[in-house]
């Protein structure tokens, strides 16, 4: 049996609109499903969308009690150098692999959608059969690729992401460029949700999606689960 291969592909994009924040990746949103994928046994790769180190969102660094794969993630030399050089979309043969996991972090709501490249990737991927995966502020990644007739690949799926309430939380709303929920469901999504800042991921054929930061593990559980039955 070969060895299952996940492609990661993180946002490039590092400020938050016109407020002067850093911004980025939700550092725990790629090392828990990181962890979940290498510990079953899978090759992992890492790709961005410019190539290099990705921005992290230092937010997702604060206070005292960090996830445990974060924690880990801060021990490991070898994912800390694949991560600080990451592949370029450009370069990237999605075929090669057998699903694709898009974290978030607000930084995806800039170059993810209506980015030509990652939208290329995201339906080649969906059109040949891969698994495609995004958590909280990832499914932005899925507002571009289409299916095989040209469709919007969420166009009557079940998908999560970040909710408008937990935007609002986060006191975001007016400064993300559209808000993901919305957006989901005007492409056609079957929106489904859970509560705030809770744990919530949903699948729906290969597509698998969660709801924010805290839906990470699960999503990676139910990528694991679909791709143990093929």
């Amino acid at each position: 049996m070969n060895t299952l291969k996940i492609l990661f592909i993180l946002t490039s994009h590092s400020t938050m609109g016109n407020t002067g924040h850093e911004t980025g990746l939700w550092l725990e949103e790629f090392t828990t499903p990181y962890y979940t994928f290498e510990d079953a046994g899978y090759n992992v790769e890492i790709a961005s969308i410019q190539g290099g180190k990705p921005p992290v969102d230092p937010r997702s660094l604060e206070g005292e009690e960090h996830p445990e794969s974060v924690q880990r993630f801060k021990a490991d030399e070898a994912l800390q150098n694949a991560f600080n050089n990451s592949i370029p979309i450009a370069d990237v043969n999605v075929l090669n692999y057998d699903a694709v996991f898009m974290p978030g972090g607000h930084g995806t709501m800039w170059d993810l959608p209506n980015n030509d490249k990652l939208s290329e990737i995201i339906s080649k991927a969906y059109q040949n059969d891969r698994v495609v995966a995004a958590v909280c502020h990832g499914p932005a990644g899925l507002v571009g690729p289409v299916d095989q007739n040209g469709e919007p690949i969420v166009k009557g799926k079940n998908i999560s992401a970040f909710t408008n309430s937990e935007e609002d939380a986060v006191e975001l709303t007016d400064v993300v460029p559209f808000l993901l929920e919305t957006k989901l469901i005007e492409m056609g999504a079957n929106f489904q949700k859970g509560e705030d800042f809770v744990p919530f991921a949903v699948a729906d054929g290969n597509l698998v999606t969660g709801q924010n930061p805290a839906s990470s593990q699960k999503v990676a559980e139910f990528v694991i689960n679909i791709l143990n039955k093929k």
